[in-house]
Formats: C-alpha cells, sequence, structure tokens
C-alpha cells in the first residue's frame, strides 16, 4: 500500500501535468499507475482520517459545566471581582477551599473575557540588593517618598512609607506638604517606640534622597542605634522593595484617577490602603499570605493547611495532576 506522504505527492504531480494541457491517462502511464487508482486517490474517503481528530468524549479529568460556573461565580464575587487568580487561589486555600488550579482559573476566566481588568499591575523581575536578608520581622526595614497629586501643576504632597522586608508589613507612614528630615526622623521614632525596636536591631535602608541623607534624619538613627544602608549612587533599582510597593500602591484598583483635593483627603485614601495591603493583599513574595500573618509568625500554619487542602484534592482527583501538588512550603525570601 502506497504511503500517504507519497500518494499526496504523486497525486500532485499527477494534477500538475493535467493542469498543464496532459491527456489524465497519459500522465498516468507516465507515472506508472492506473488512471482508476489516480481518480480513487482523489476521493476524500480514500485518504486515511486522523482518528484522533474524530474522538468526541471528553476526557475524564475535563471541568464540568457546573465546576466552571462555581469558578466563575467565585471570581466574579463582590470579593474577587478585580482580583487576579493568583490572589483568588491562596484565599480560598486558606479557607479550606478547592476550586481549581491557579492555571485552571486562569485558563477559564480566558476563555470568558474576563481577564482584562484583572491585569492592571504587570508582574515584572526587579533585581534586589544581595546584601539585605531580613530573618525576622523588625530586622531591616526599607523607606521612600513617593508623589501623590494635587489640583496644582507642580504642586505634590508627599506620602513616606516605611516597610519591614521580611514580611512586608507596612510599619508606619504619613503624608506630608513637602520632604525633610525633620519629618522623616520623627516617624522613624514613632515606628520604632511601636514596634519596640532595641539598639543595634534594624537596619534601615534607603535611596540617597535629601531627606534620608539629612544630618537630622542620620543623628536621629544614631541615637536611636538603627543602623543606616543607602542605595549606590545613581543606582535606581537598588531599594526595589519600596519601588515594588509604590507600584502596588499606584495601580491599585482603587487609586483615584483625579488629584487629591487636600491633604486630609490624600491620608484617608492612604489610610484604606495600608489597611488593605497589611491584612487583605496577598503578597507575591511571601507565598501569598498577608504582611500581618507574616509578620506575626502565623503563615507557617497557614502554608501546612493549604498543602493539606491540596493534597486532599489530588487525592480525590489525581488525573488532573501531572505532576506534584502547588508548593506551600514556608520559605525565607530577599
Amino acid at each position: 500500500m502506497t504511503p500517504l506522504p507519497e500518494r499526496k505527492q504523486l497525486l500532485g504531480y499527477f494534477n500538475e501535468a493535467v493542469e498543464a494541457g496532459a491527456r489524465k491517462a497519459k500522465a498516468a502511464e507516465i507515472m506508472g499507475l492506473s488512471l482508476r487508482t489516480l481518480q480513487r486517490w482523489q476521493q476524500p474517503e480514500a485518504l486515511p482520517v486522523d482518528g484522533r481528530t474524530l474522538r468526541t468524549a471528553a476526557p475524564a479529568h475535563k471541568f464540568s459545566e457546573v465546576e466552571r460556573e462555581a469558578v466563575l461565580t467565585v471570581a466574579n464575587s463582590e470579593e474577587f471581582k478585580d482580583v487576579s487568580p493568583h490572589q483568588i487561589v491562596p484565599v480560598l486555600a486558606e479557607r479550606g477551599e478547592y476550586l481549581a488550579s491557579e492555571a485552571s482559573f486562569y485558563r477559564i476566566l480566558r476563555q470568558a473575557n474576563q481577564m482584562n481588568h484583572r491585569q492592571a499591575q504587570v508582574q515584572q523581575p526587579r533585581s534586589k540588593p544581595k546584601a539585605l536578608m531580613a530573618t525576622a520581622p523588625n530586622q531591616i526595614y526599607s523607606w521612600d517618598i513617593t508623589y501623590l497629586a494635587t489640583p496644582v501643576a507642580g504642586l505634590f504632597f508627599y506620602l513616606y512609607l516605611f516597610m519591614a522586608i521580611f514580611s512586608r508589613k507596612i510599619v508606619g507612614w504619613q503624608v506630608y506638604h513637602e520632604q525633610n528630615s525633620t519629618y522623616a526622623s520623627d516617624l522613624i521614632t514613632d515606628i520604632c517606640q511601636r514596634e519596640q525596636i532595641q539598639p543595634q536591631q534594624l537596619i534601615l535602608h534607603s535611596d540617597n534622597g535629601r531627606p534620608m541623607k539629612g544630618a537630622t534624619t542620620l543623628a536621629t538613627l544614631q541615637k536611636l542605634g538603627v543602623v543606616p544602608s543607602l542605595s549606590r549612587p545613581a543606582v535606581s533599582n537598588d531599594n526595589p522593595y519600596s519601588e515594588s510597593l509604590f507600584k502596588t500602591l499606584k495601580y491599585h484598583p482603587k487609586y483615584p484617577s483625579q488629584p487629591f483635593e487636600d491633604i486630609g483627603k490624600a491620608r484617608l485614601w492612604v489610610e484604606d490602603f495600608v489597611q488593605w495591603y497589611n491584612y487583605d493583599h496577598r503578597h507575591s513574595n511571601i507565598q501569598f499570605v498577608t504582611p500581618i500573618q507574616r509578620h506575626a509568625g502565623e503563615d507557617r500554619e497557614i502554608l501546612i493547611k493549604r498543602q493539606a487542602v491540596y493534597n486532599a484534592a489530588k487525592a480525590k482527583n489525581p488525573a488532573r495532576w501531572s505532576q506534584d501538588t502547588r508548593n506551600w512550603e514556608w520559605q525565607l525570601v530577599e
């Protein structure tokens, strides 16, 4: 029996000869084939069909319509309507619920054209200073100042924001009319008292801005026993923790599209953001627990619970896993 690729090639030669004016019988004779054979090969049913394309049986592990609707219902709920799957899945696992993997959530939402509004913030890799590694909540802080727009062109409010690198918790913040080291010093002093920071316990990292290097700030750090750490001059990514935090703030779905009318409204909005960020936001760099959970040491138990949920889900429907379940192990991060 003539193989399919060779059969298609011979038919191509035959059709090309006929289109050029050759008689069919003569063309077949020259090719060493009968005209009847070539005519039979030209019939669609004469060509073998890949049986896999005719398969109608759905895979045993395919999501049913009920399961798909359950995923969409949760994703479109008031709690998760503006949230991407990498935030939804950890919350459900923390509650002891498993509907689908993160990849399945993404696939179902894409098929339903419901992903665009969930992608305002694009994840981008950021280099981190290798010297900074925290193994406990109050070992290393990162801080910076960002602009908040006002109705007056060229005039801004200034948000001072301090974060614990180990837990990503915002440990202190304030909005001021201007940048100066006195405001920074007062805020640092307040944070150290509230977090009960002992002398030589804390390293405070920042960029090379004027308030960070001001004499008042440095004198306050020396008095508190806080070790200053500054980014290298002209290296913009030496403080990625604060940069990433500011990006999260300004890409938040509720970040105002219009300038803040006054400093009071700016402070109220930041207060709500800090509450959400510390208590509700599942941070991707700390295994999608909240900063407060990490800071308080509650994250280990939460991750153990999530792993148990996934192990149970795999045992119930092993066909949906080609490899191990998602890794929920606790880990140190830079």
